[in-house]
Parts: C-alpha cells; sequence; structure tokens
C-alpha cells in the first residue's frame, strides 16, 4: 500500500479508532493502530508474532484488530459496491473496450483461497482441493482493478463456482429485473447481436453472462493456446 492509500484511509478512520491518554498511560495512536491491522491482514501473522514487530502485547492486538476491521468496511461500504443503474454498467465496459480492447466485458471474476486454521468442530467444511483449510474471498473488479463486490467467508471445500452461485452478486446477475445491459452488437459487427459479459477462469461454468478462458489442456494435440484476457486481469 503507497504513503498516499494509507494516509487518505487514516483520515477516513482515523477518529473511530483513535483513542485518548489516561493517566496511567498514552493510547496507541491511530496510525499504529491501522498499521498493526493491515500488517496482520496482508501476512497472516500471528498476533505474537505482531508482538514482536509492533511491541504490543497480543491481547490488545486481539481488540484492535476487530475494531479498525469494522471501521474499514463501515468506511469503505458505499465505494465498493455492485452498480444499480444501467448507465453505471455501461460506464465500466466502456473502460474495459479503451484499456482491454474487449468490448461488453462488465467485470473480471475471481475466487481466492485465505488459509487459516482449522475451525473447532468442523471437520474437512473447510479443508480444501489445495490441501489447507482456508475462507473463499469471490471478487469482482473493473478495468482499473478496482473492488465493485466481494464477499468472504464461505468454505474452502466449495469451488469458487459454488460461491459465485450461492452469493448475491448471482442474484444480481441474473434476477429478472436486473440492470445488466442488453445485447447489442458490437461496433464493426451490425449483423449480430451480442452479449454483455464478465470474464472468469474455467472454475466458473459458461453461460451468455460468463465468459471463461479456453481450457488449456486437451486443445490442439496438447498444445496450450493464448487464453482469453482474463489470464491477464
Amino acid at each position: 500500500m503507497s504513503s498516499s492509500n494509507f494516509n487518505n484511509l487514516l483520515v477516513r478512520i482515523g477518529p473511530s479508532i483513535a483513542r485518548r491518554d489516561t493517566k496511567w498511560r498514552k493510547a496507541i495512536p491511530a496510525k499504529i493502530r491501522l498499521a498493526v491491522t493491515l500488517r496482520f491482514l496482508a501476512t497472516g501473522d500471528s498476533y505474537q508474532s505482531l508482538h514482536y514487530l509492533f511491541k504490543i502485547s497480543p491481547q490488545v492486538i486481539s481488540e484492535i484488530v476487530p475494531e479498525v476491521c469494522s471501521a474499514i468496511i463501515e468506511a469503505l461500504k458505499d465505494i465498493i459496491k455492485i452498480p444499480k443503474e444501467k448507465q453505471e454498467w455501461l460506464a465500466i465496459a466502456s473502460n474495459f473496450e479503451t484499456g482491454w480492447q474487449f468490448p461488453h466485458c462488465l467485470g473480471v471474476m475471481d475466487g481466492k483461497h485465505i488459509v487459516l486454521q482449522c475451525p473447532f468442530n468442523t471437520n474437512s467444511e473447510y479443508y480444501n482441493y489445495k490441501g489447507s483449510f482456508s475462507i473463499v474471498l469471490m471478487a469482482l473488479v473493473d478495468s482499473n482493478y478496482n473492488f465493485i463486490y466481494a464477499d468472504i467467508g464461505c468454505q474452502g471445500r466449495i469451488s469458487d463456482g459454488g460461491v459465485f452461485r450461492n452469493s448475491t452478486l448471482y442474484e444480481n446477475i441474473y434476477r429478472p429485473n436486473a440492470t445488466i445491459p442488453q445485447s447489442v452488437p458490437i461496433a464493426g459487427y451490425k449483423n449480430e447481436d451480442l452479449p454483455s459479459v464478465f470474464l472468469a477462469d474455467d472454475a466458473f461454468e459458461l453461460t451468455t453472462k460468463i465468459l471463461m478462458a479456453f481450457i488449456r489442456k486437451g486443445l490442439f494435440n496438447g498444445f496450450s493456446i493464448i487464453a482469453s484476457p482474463v489470464r491477464a486481469l
């Protein structure tokens, strides 16, 4: 994270995470509280490890992290949101066409496994195909890598496609009154209407709204081919 982004985030949440000094001790500054939390989120270090780095007790860190995370969610909840109007989707598609030469693209989605210790009494519920325990972060981004949707917490044993089908994003895309732009011709190809699509990898189901990359295995006698721009993103 750049220093400007850090300072911008600190300005947004600083007042809500700052604590007053007491007669017995000085409060941990809001800047340090944010730095501890971001370090934990970025690396997954244990509280004990963060204790040696920041010279703050693990008990205090265990209180800081949830508080700062809640403040970040509250401050950014209106920034990371799914477009509600057709014109907002069209603006995203226009940026994809301009920046990536890919028309009618409304976003790129994928899932990320976040490794964790096996939660108590869950057996293999969080055990994933990579041989570890995890929860899944499902995200949709625009052409500038900005998040426009995020869902986290689904069990690691569930595939990316399964997480997507059980998400509010799926409901927003496939509901009858969805604001997704209708199929229209691409410039230069006026004889055929082509739909607006979301790009994903082969963990997702290929539909009229989800366009995935070509599967590399088994095509052209085993020779791999260049995948669609979803790989570049």
